[in-house]
């Protein structure tokens, strides 16, 4: 009896449970699913969105950061003119992988959407998105890279303490 009242319990408690929710609620209504609007905007804009994160906290510091912070760093001209042009260009290269990728998330919402995926067609478009996703990174990486060429040893770890990191260590010496 003792048995049966504890299995009742059991079972009516636990259809009381409710389900997990899902941590992409309110994301069903999203132009394009695998992306929110705020990661859209940065993309068409050819922002960083963290695609160069491994080098902004290894010592490489970014352009755009860099020219907010000109004054500070006591960028000579010839630096702002190097840092002007190592953005633009990045931003350029940016903005066109990042609408790419845009446009690729959105054939792939489509094809998810219309209820037709076929698995070589969504192979093919995930190679596309890899690929894209891939370029974008490494406009930014490199934009990272060129820039460390451009600044001093000083201005680098000026640039460190401005943007909040801690550990100052500077292992990989460069002469400028």
């Amino acid at each position: 009896m003792i048995f049966t009242i504890v299995a009742l319990l059991i079972a009516g408690g636990h259809s009381a449970i409710p389900a997990t929710q899902s941590p992409y609620t309110g994301e069903e209504a999203n132009l394009i699913k695998s992306l929110n609007p705020v990661e859209i905007n940065g993309l068409m804009q050819g922002k960083g969105m963290g695609f160069a994160k491994v080098a902004e906290l290894n010592h490489y510091p970014g352009p755009r950061h860099v020219l907010d912070m000109a004054d500070q760093l006591q960028l000579s001209s010839q630096q702002i003119a190097q840092t002007n042009r190592i953005f633009d260009n990045m931003r350029e290269h940016a903005v066109v992988l990042g609408e790419q990728l845009v446009s690729y998330e959105t054939k792939l919402d489509s094809l998810f959407a219309s209820g037709q995926v076929a698995a070589a067609e969504l192979d093919s478009l995930l190679l596309l998105i890899g690929k894209t996703r891939a370029q974008l990174r490494g406009a930014h990486l490199h934009a990272h890279l060129e820039m460390k060429k451009v600044l001093n040893h000083h201005q680098i770890m000026m640039y460190d303490t401005l943007r909040g990191y801690s550990n100052g260590s500077h292992q990989d010496g460069h002469a400028h």
